[in-house]
């Protein structure tokens, strides 16, 4: 933890809002005083939970992924609560952006540093050009000295498009700029073995893999209403990073200066798994599938066990519209979603090559239909 240099701060809408649900101030400046100081090398860490002593905060850099958006406009547009349908909290989204961004600029201008707005969609990160493209901002972002503040883009975003909450974005960001920690910051100091308010309950310190999580009750962390995440969405967030070789630590927003300088504090998840292709991570947990492919028996066999591509000898039905390049997902007999991948055909196109082999297609349609409808090197198998 202390050694980490580039690191991944996400925090909520109920750390930075007041209780009746507008952007409190004091909440962001305080946050920012922590980052800022991290970033000048304002502090010491104590050696991590490995206790070698090392790990200052000098060459760190951070991207910071914060909600807020939608609860900083409720109160100018006279709301008292967060709207439940899609297109009055796209309104809001629109006005309290504005206001959250300009809060975190004077804030940080305090220290005289920049910062950069980066607002997402889920297309942003499930299309290999606007994932390049989002990589490359971010990177620049960094080089130059700025502080990226990323959000997810609710004033266009639809249903379809939503990552759903700010901390699947923040995992999918950590690996998006290759953080080496991921901070997931709330109004709760870390993951309980129950209700944090139940008598007799206590904070998990260490988290390892999915096993040491098996019988704990997992509720909701947030208790201010204005934010759409929970403890379930940061322990999904915390797998999806861990997974990607990124370990994460879960605290309250009030230890976010212990967690980036690498004391002892709140939750710590461990790495599960080792960095992958990026498009792997972004096929998996941000692509919104256009459609779906049915695979036989014998192509379920092959893609999961053998890991090979899928041929259009092994599917057996097609459903959705989507063009050559977008993600489709892949199922069973019995509807079983197993992999996910990016097809090289329209979905028009797929009904006249059903079970048949590609060196008939071939033949017949000509040499652009002898390959596979799903290559396996942009093909991802689902838990």
């Amino acid at each position: 933890m202390a050694a980490a240099r580039r690191i991944v701060v996400k925090i909520g809408s109920s750390s930075l809002t007041t209780a009746a649900g507008g952007l409190d101030a004091d909440r962001v400046d305080a946050l920012v005083d922590v980052l800022a100081k991290v970033l000048d090398g304002d502090g010491k860490g104590d050696g991590g939970r490995d206790g070698d002593g090392k790990g200052g905060a000098n060459g760190k850099e951070i991207v910071l992924v914060s909600s807020g958006a939608i609860a900083a406009g409720l109160a100018p547009l006279g709301l008292d609560r967060r709207p439940r349908d899609l297109a009055r909290q796209q309104a809001a989204a629109s006005v309290g952006q504005g206001l959250l961004v300009a809060r975190y600029t004077a804030s940080f201008a305090r220290y005289g540093r920049r910062v950069g707005q980066v607002l997402l969609t889920t297309d942003d990160t499930s299309r290999r050009a606007h994932y390049r493209n989002a990589t490359r901002t971010l990177d620049q972002l960094l080089a130059m000295g700025a502080l990226p503040i990323v959000n997810e883009n609710d004033t266009v975003a639809t249903d379809e498009i939503r990552f759903g909450d700010n901390d699947r974005l923040a995992a999918l960001v950590a690996h998006l700029v290759r953080a080496d920690l991921l901070v997931l910051l709330s109004d709760v100091d870390g993951l309980y073995d129950g209700d944090p308010r139940a008598p007799g309950t206590s904070r998990i310190d260490e988290v390892r893999g999915p096993k040491d999580l098996d019988g704990v009750s997992i509720g909701s962390a947030g208790r201010s209403g204005v934010g759409t995440g929970g403890m379930v969405t940061k322990v999904e967030a915390a797998r999806i990073a861990t997974a990607a070789g990124v370990p994460v630590v879960l605290t309250s927003a009030s230890r976010a200066g212990d967690a980036l300088l690498g004391r002892r504090t709140g939750t710590f998840f461990h790495r599960t798994g080792r960095r992958s292709a990026n498009r792997l991570l972004w096929l998996a947990h941000a692509s919104a599938p256009r459609g779906a492919l049915t695979l036989d028996d014998g192509a379920v066999r092959a893609v999961v066990e053998r890991r090979t591509s899928l041929l259009p000898a092994g599917i057996a039905a097609v459903e959705g519209e989507f063009t050559a390049g977008d993600p489709v997902e892949l199922r069973d007999t019995r509807g079983r979603p197993v992999a996910r991948g990016l097809v090289n055909f329209d979905a028009k196109e797929i009904p006249q090559l059903i079970g048949r082999s590609t060196r008939d297609l071939a033949r017949e349609l000509g040499p652009a239909y002898e390959r596979e409808v799903v290559h396996r090197d942009d093909l991802v198998l689902l838990d």
